[in-house]
């Protein structure tokens, strides 16, 4: 029987995007400013077409701009950043985002360095990153992390001093958490899969942030009692009791056995999935203001 609490991404997802469709609509009413999200997509990769389509038209339920790119699959490198220097230069554009992953005849990295970080809604700018960790205000974070830090703000409440293990060093999510989790003023341990007992690592954080990209892998004795637990994994797994080609979503945690242990708990689907098209949201309306000198509404 699942003793933690549930924590409901979707629910504060959703009050999220309604805080930041009431800071668009001021800004437009005050400023005349309407922010505006440019998703550029190259190739028909099945997921990425529906992130996409999801992203366009929440962007929209936002009260926001939405500019859709939909580049072929044999789309140049060379073609893909005059594109971005295109959207660098568009004043009605805030915010930008190249749909990842790009095909192979395209290096991602110096794409991501093209956008202009003012614009870098994603967080992936070199720029973004060194005032991340420099714990720089003006920095625009990635979307997962900042989604992440919602989620344990929400279920902790006040992160000061606590023992937070993030599990994974990605440049997307287990090292930017990693820095918002120094600056709330955690003790931070950030690992990896070569670090030495992991269990026992995993037992001694009050917050545990699971990005591993393995799915089942942290098993309920690997929690401490009581802790706050984020999963971050997203996997599709058989079920053949379903019949043939059904799955189910599952994370990097095994669920039913953490619940058992932990004080909270994101599930998959319905945790940290629905805050990152959430941020994505709320870092372009940053990146407007910011880019016109305003100052951001609550959100």
């Amino acid at each position: 029987m699942t003793k933690a609490r549930i924590i409901d991404g979707k629910a504060i997802a959703a009050d999220l995007q309604g805080r930041v469709a009431r800071a668009a609509a001021r800004l437009k009413e005050d400023h005349g400013l309407t922010p505006g999200l440019a998703v550029v997509l190259v190739g028909e990769h099945p997921a990425s077409q529906i992130y996409v389509r999801n992203k366009s038209r929440q962007t929209v339920e936002a009260g926001m701009e939405s500019f859709a790119y939909t580049l072929p699959t044999d789309t140049t490198q060379a073609e893909l950043l005059s594109l971005v220097s295109r959207l660098n230069a568009d004043s009605a554009v805030h915010g930008i985002l190249v749909q990842l992953p790009l095909p192979d005849q395209i290096d991602p990295q110096p794409v991501l360095d093209a956008i202009d970080p003012a614009k870098d809604v994603d967080g992936f700018h070199p720029a973004n990153v060194g005032r991340l960790w420099s714990g720089r205000l003006d920095a625009l974070v990635s979307c997962t992390p900042v989604g992440c830090l919602i989620l344990i703000r929400e279920a902790v409440g006040d992160l000061v001093g606590k023992r937070a293990v993030v599990l994974g060093r990605s440049n997307i999510v287990g090292k930017p958490v990693a820095a918002l989790l120094l600056a709330e003023h955690c003790t931070v341990t950030l690992a990896h899969s070569r670090t030495r007992d992991l269990p026992g690592l995993c037992r001694e954080a009050d917050i545990l942030v699971v990005a591993v990209g393995r799915q089942g892998l942290v098993q309920g004795d690997w929690i401490k009692p009581g802790a706050c637990v984020i999963d971050v994994g997203m996997h599709r797994v058989p079920v053949p009791e379903r019949g043939e080609g059904k799955t189910r979503l599952a994370g990097d945690v095994d669920f039913d056995a953490a619940a058992e242990v932990a004080g909270a708990i994101t599930p998959v689907p319905g945790g940290v999935g629905p805050m990152t098209i959430a941020c994505l949201l709320r870092n372009t309306v940053i990146a407007a203001c910011g880019q016109r000198g305003i100052d951001v509404p609550d959100m």
